[in-house]
């Protein structure tokens, strides 16, 4: 399959990394599409230049370090100008037809962040304007506020070792959640999916989960089996 993973900002690809480790060793076609810069989440000073700069260094690093290779991602710096809305919906739009993904990776529209919402919804036009039929994964997030749990990926604690050591390449977003909440990037990830696989009472200790959606010809249809 070709495998896009729509990711609002920096470090969400590594949220769901073990699934697309997963997809990757069978030889799916994994492609990353960071959506946005990310500059906000960069403590200190320096120019939104700078920060942006880093956080797609940051996310480099990681894809390195994953396995997917530099061609397979891109940085599209959408939602930055309201006055480019137009322009960045077309540049979104031309880079999903592009691919023609089988399977999409994104977050659930159900979800606290702006720019998580944004995302899905954005992708939800695309595939009604363009009458996309594909699967769609939408990924259990921190911040997600509620949905179904159609599908997970579970794994032990040598996964959460090499899960953690992804997610701390984003070395600035670590930085972050130690200043403001006093927890690891990697340590609250990895948090979220061993409260998943208890509350899913899997004998594995971690799990990463999804809601399923089927587009067909543009509409999305909740799953159902």
């Amino acid at each position: 399959m070709t495998v896009l993973v729509l990711a609002p900002h920096p470090d969400d690809f590594d949220a769901i990394g073990v699934t697309l480790r997963r997809l990757h060793e069978r030889q799916h076609l994994l492609h990353l599409a960071v959506l946005t810069v990310g500059a906000n989440g960069v403590d200190g000073r320096g120019s939104r230049d700078e920060k942006t700069a880093l956080r797609e260094a940051e996310q480099a690093d990681s894809c390195r370090f994953f396995g997917l290779p530099a061609a397979r991602c891109r940085f599209l710096r959408l939602w930055d100008d309201p006055l480019a809305d137009a322009q960045d919906h077309a540049r979104l739009r031309a880079h999903i037809l592009g691919l023609g993904p089988d399977l999409v990776f994104m977050p659930h529209g159900n979800d606290s962040n702006a720019t998580h919402r944004r995302a899905y919804q954005s992708f939800c036009a695309i595939a009604a304007g363009d009458r996309l039929t594909l699967q769609a994964c939408l990924n259990q997030d921190a911040k997600t506020l509620a949905m179904r749990r159609d599908l997970y990926t579970s794994f032990d604690a040598d996964l959460a070792e090499w899960k953690a050591q992804l997610l701390r390449h984003h070395r600035s977003q670590q930085q972050r959640n130690l200043r403001t909440r006093h927890i690891g990037f990697d340590a609250r990830v990895l948090q979220l999916n061993r409260d998943a696989a208890a509350s899913l009472g899997l004998d594995s200790p971690y799990a990463e989960v999804f809601e399923l959606m089927r587009f067909d010809d543009g509409v999305p249809v909740p799953h159902t089996g």
